[in-house]
């Protein structure tokens, strides 16, 4: 009977030992459930023109053509509206975490106005203010007119991606 006792104690760890091997597990699926929330955090994404820290503020009233395409880059879109229009269109989004689909946080037109002459007789930041297309230069909300009908298109593109 003594040697079966011996054969049996042998088997299972000491107890400090088993209070170790729980800590252990305890430990391990904390750090897997840290990593897999980890990996569960929000993403920001940014489509289209990305402007350049005051680029707008190097592009005066009067400058030429050349100059804004050195400064701004080829244009989302030109138009042509009394004169010509470079249009730079960008979004941002943002999705809290990983699973869920993707939010507008931000979408601008910045809008770059020449008169004849191809130099810039004014310059538009419009965006998204209370529902209506705002203009953050300005501070104006465009109410009629070419202008207005070119743009309502462009943000009911932006708002569908």
């Amino acid at each position: 009977m003594t040697e079966t006792r011996l054969k049996s104690s042998r088997l299972r760890p000491p107890r400090g030992l088993t209070a170790q091997w729980r800590g252990l597990r305890t430990a391990a699926a904390i750090a897997l459930v840290c990593a897999v929330l980890g990996g569960c955090t929000g993403e920001q994404f940014q489509k289209g023109y990305i402007l350049p820290p005051g680029a707008l503020e190097q592009i005066p009233i009067g400058a030429s053509q050349d100059q804004v395409l050195i400064v701004m880059g080829t244009p989302s879109t030109v138009a042509t509206l009394n004169g010509e229009v470079f249009y730079y269109i960008s979004q941002r989004s943002e999705r809290p975490v990983a699973f869920m689909n993707q939010r507008v946080v931000d979408q601008r037109v910045i809008a770059i106005y020449f008169d004849k002459n191809r130099q810039v007789k004014r310059l538009a930041n419009y965006g998204l203010q209370d529902g209506k297309i705002f203009d953050f230069i300005s501070r104006t909300t465009p109410t009629s007119g070419q202008e207005l009908s070119y743009l309502t298109p462009l943000f009911k593109l932006l708002s569908f991606n």
